[in-house]
């Protein structure tokens, strides 16, 4: 018979390895240090030598659809393109774009998040000759604030039948109200993804 500070010994060196894999997770996600940008802050934009502005707008859709993102509002009139909320992909979802970078992907995975862009698709004048047209990508983050689930027990989620008869078929309860989320400022990982791929067009 092994002696017992032996038999500890792979339990030990195991919840040392966990330690060292979940601390950088938790500097990351926990102190917040994936990068974000204000509201206001300058945003990356390209400038697209197109025969008309159909042909950027255009463009422009297809990049966002590349990254996994489906337009909600398309207003050509004020050349503004806003796509729908998309959460977040994590590490075992390669094949999605929408999350860049290996921090922002490690983010996705341990809490719930969402992503939106906005792009701007304006004519632009001078070195670039007419037909030019300036595409300004800004992309939203935002953090999922769950609220509390309803303290329920194995006991007091099964009918009693030693209590009148309740029509209450709810016997179990969800969260206490809505789920709220959290702006986390601008995505530049993802807005500078975005504008080397139209780069590419």
């Amino acid at each position: 018979m092994r002696p017992r500070s032996a038999s500890r010994l792979p339990f030990v060196a195991s919840c040392a390895l966990w330690c060292a894999v979940l601390a950088p997770c938790v500097a990351l996600t926990g102190c917040r240090s994936v990068a974000v940008r204000a509201p206001d802050a300058p945003a990356p934009s390209k400038v697209m030598l197109t025969p008309n502005a159909e042909a950027a707008w255009e463009t422009t859709v297809s990049t966002l659809h590349r990254f996994g993102f489906r337009t909600a509002v398309e207003n050509k009139l004020d050349g503004t393109i806003e796509t729908a909320w998309v959460v977040g992909s994590s590490l075992a979802e390669p094949w999605n774009d929408d999350s860049v970078g290996f921090a922002n992907r490690l983010e996705d995975t341990l809490q719930s998040t969402r992503r939106r862009v906005v792009a701007t698709v304006r004519p632009v004048a001078g070195e670039f000759g007419p037909e030019a047209y300036e595409v300004t990508i800004r992309a939203f983050k935002e953090l999922e604030d769950v609220r509390g689930v309803v303290a329920n027990t194995t006991g007091g989620a099964t009918f009693q039948n030693r209590e009148p008869l309740s029509r209450d078929l709810q016997a179990v309860h969800g969260q206490f109200g809505p789920t709220q989320w959290i702006p986390l400022g601008r995505d530049p990982a993802l807005e500078n993804a975005i504008v080397a791929e139209l780069g590419k067009k």
